[in-house]
């Protein structure tokens, strides 16, 4: 086995570093997991996410997972209602059974990320992920790596993974090609305990999911199964707005003034979202990966997820692409038809950038149009296709 015998760091502990840690531990691999968050208890932020059978189900599979991931995932959390700025719903996927299952490829069941991350990281050996661990430096080290972290501690490695995100600290050192800005910035908020505080909006959601569309603007929320909500604008900027705005985006009040004023028109059940949230908001200019991306395989370090193919999150594929990554790359360090793990490396990210490069087209095209005059047309289209 090519990584016998090798130290092999995993740097960032988010579903696709943790399932890659997974996959290798699995195989007698020697792993660990650099996480920068204190510890496990961190509140976990975002949506839920919806994992597809081709990808992010795919591998949970292989990991042996599938049993704990049906424990834990949300029935009822994919449906969608899909309602126009006065708060009018369009098409409602409560109105109606349906008969997915597991066995149906288009079945796409929802999980919290608190959760799904829960069950990977109870799937590891005790003390694979080390806590607190803020990566600030990576250096060569004879024929391996030294990684210095914020706390003031180091560790060496023979193979470095990057899971760390799109602002990855490791990226650089792989490639040269940056992201460009895909014309769209959201602003994130959430609601904690949204049954009381924002009633109306919490039946709207029925524990699924809200599309909003209108105005070339979009409005998306989605609920937890902890009782919060999370909720996503999506507007047409500058990629600076966040900055040149000068909105302090920890005020409540200037960022409900700015979404009355960039909304207007809007319900103003809409509004009620930005008047409870319950915490800071998030200005997240939204950056994609060119699709012709290309780089050298190192020998002994590559990356996955975001920080190899960040794109917008319009397409739900941005978990998925990472967990498939973590299983495409352990699938090559695992391959004996292999001479070295450069060559691993090497055939992973080739397959991993074809594979992006077509996500991340569609993406683009769909982030367009959900935030065009068309968006609704395409939204219902879409939903009332029987095979999605």
């Amino acid at each position: 086995m090519l990584i016998k015998g090798k130290r092999i760091a995993i740097i960032g502990g988010g579903p696709g570093g943790l399932t890659l840690a997974r996959l290798l531990q699995m195989n007698g691999a020697d792993v660990k997991v650099y996480e920068r968050d204190e510890s496990e208890h961190v509140r976990v932020q975002g949506a839920t996410l919806d994992l597809h059978e081709e990808s992010g189900l795919k591998a949970l599979a292989k990991a042996g997972l599938m049993d704990a991931f049906k424990l834990h995932y949300r029935p009822g959390a994919d449906k969608i209602r899909i309602l126009d700025k006065h708060a009018t719903i369009i098409l409602d996927e409560h109105s109606h059974e349906t008969s997915r299952t597991f066995d149906d490829a288009a079945y796409r069941p929802e999980i919290d990320r608190g959760p799904l991350r829960k069950l990977l990281l109870d799937s590891l050996r005790s003390h694979t992920v080390v806590w607190d661990s803020h990566v600030i430096s990576i250096n060569t080290e004879e024929d391996g790596w030294r990684i210095g972290f914020k706390n003031g501690t180091s560790v060496t490695a023979d193979l470095v993974i990057a899971a760390d995100g799109a602002n990855s600290k490791i990226r650089p050192l792989i490639t040269s090609v940056k992201p460009f800005y895909s014309g769209i910035t959201i602003v994130e908020g959430a609601v904690y305990n949204s049954e009381a505080a924002t009633p109306r909006m919490h039946a709207l959601l029925n524990n699924g999911k809200i599309f909003a569309l209108g105005d070339s603007k979009s409005l998306i929320v989605s609920s937890k199964g902890d009782g919060s909500l999370v909720f996503y604008t999506g507007c047409k900027t500058d990629e600076r707005w966040w900055y040149d705005s000068q909105i302090d985006f920890a005020d409540k009040t200037q960022v409900t003034a700015w979404f009355e004023k960039e909304f207007a028109g809007w319900d103003a059940t809409w509004l009620e979202l930005f008047t409870n949230a319950s915490a800071n908001f998030i200005p997240r200019p939204q950056y994609c990966m060119p699709l012709d991306q290309t780089w050298e395989a190192l020998p002994n370090l590559t990356m996955l997820g975001d920080a190899a193919h960040v794109m917008p999150p319009y397409a739900g594929e941005g978990v998925n692409m990472a967990m498939l990554d973590a299983l495409e790359l352990s699938e090559c360090l695992l391959n004996t038809n292999y001479t070295s793990i450069h060559a691993a490396i090497g055939a992973y990210e080739k397959q991993m950038r074809a594979r992006a490069s077509e996500v991340a087209g569609v993406t683009l095209e769909s982030t367009d149009i959900l935030h065009s005059s068309n968006a609704m047309a395409f939204m219902t289209q879409l939903l009332e296709q029987p095979n999605l």
